[in-house]
């Protein structure tokens, strides 16, 4: 049997909080947040949601793009993987931790609705998303299959 192994997840929900930018001793930028993800379920045959709560972190490029554009409310989608972490602190008492380790982050809402969160929850920038010619892109039109490089 071949060695098979694959840790990628993908995550959609609203940050908790304002994310906050940090340097490592090395000058490599660095942000940890949480997202809160609902959850829909039946129980006694009525629809019930719940929240769960992910801790996300994310370096470099990526760090600065997610402390400069996301605000507490803001809706996010992130690739990553899972890491766990343990340690045993000063008292001896062992500790576990399961992070997300971001490596994509986009944006979900539209431009106007990121307007509205940011009226909500302060004044995050709302970025441009106009391609650099100013119209949509062109695509070719395929007829058959046999059109396909693959």
């Amino acid at each position: 049997m071949a060695n098979f192994n694959l840790n990628k997840v993908i995550l959609g929900g609203r940050l908790t909080a304002d994310p906050e930018l940090k340097q490592t001793q090395s000058g490599i930028a660095v942000v940890s947040f949480t997202i809160a993800v609902n959850r829909r379920y039946s129980k006694d045959s009525a629809q019930q949601n719940e929240s769960d709560f992910f801790n996300v972190t994310a370096w470099r490029a990526t760090a600065e793009f997610v402390s400069r554009y996301f605000r507490k409310g803001s809706s996010i989608c992130i690739t990553g993987s899972i890491q766990n972490r343990n340690w045993v602190d000063q008292e001896g008492q062992k500790h576990y931790r399961t992070d997300i380790v971001a490596d994509e982050v986009m944006f979900v809402d539209s431009r106007s609705d990121s307007s509205a969160a940011s009226d909500s929850f302060g004044s995050a920038p709302t970025p441009s998303f106009s391609s650099p010619s100013g119209s949509a892109p062109k695509f070719e039109e395929i007829k058959t299959d046999d059109d396909l490089p693959f």
